[in-house]
């Protein structure tokens, strides 16, 4: 926005909380993101940068999207971006809205999807089986993350001891935690 290589910035996110808490982030760097709270007044307000929305907001307003990119250079932030095909119209929507922006982040912990729909704006390789796999632009895994203060430690603790339960039907069953269970 400084160096004015984009004037706007839209955030694209999976759910409507996320839209509200990335506002939220965004304000507290002096970025001023619309969360799209106050109802369906048209166009952009002043006092905004950007706006927050959700992918199915983004497809039941391509047009809207695509034409606000186009008239404004777009920076679009695709937070967990695999989310753009949990639905074809997603995928298609923010193919469709965000082709012509100026710049896009795709952000995600999970660059690939089990159903192997394809996601946008992302590259794909062969492998020698056949198998496409993302490539990455860039990655910033948990190790740097963790060294730059910006996760939490994630520690795994291991329990252990014995617990006793009863069935609906009235049956006693013990177990040991950290000893291997059977079905039964």
């Amino acid at each position: 926005l400084e160096a004015r290589t984009i004037e706007q910035v839209v955030v694209v996110t999976p759910t409507e909380h996320l839209k509200v808490q990335w506002a939220e982030a965004a304000a507290r760097v002096g970025l001023r993101l619309d969360p799209g709270l106050g109802g369906s007044r048209r166009g952009r307000s002043r006092q905004y940068q950007g706006q927050a929305v959700t992918y199915a907001g983004v497809a039941a307003a391509t047009h809207a999207y695509e034409a606000r990119t186009v008239n404004a250079r777009t920076l679009v932030v695709f937070d967990e971006i695999h989310h753009a095909g949990d639905a074809l119209s997603w995928g298609e929507a923010v193919s469709q809205a965000f082709e012509l922006a100026t710049r896009r982040l795709a952000l995600t912990g999970t660059p690939f999807r089990s159903d192997a729909t394809p996601i946008p704006f992302v590259r794909y390789i062969e492998d020698a089986d056949g198998t496409l796999r993302s490539v990455a632009d860039y990655t910033y895994g948990y190790a740097e993350a963790l060294r730059d203060h910006v996760v939490r430690p994630v520690v795994f603790l291991a329990y252990g001891g014995g617990m006793r339960w009863k069935t609906r039907a009235g049956d006693e069953l013990a177990a040991n935690l950290g000893e291997p269970l059977t079905k039964d």
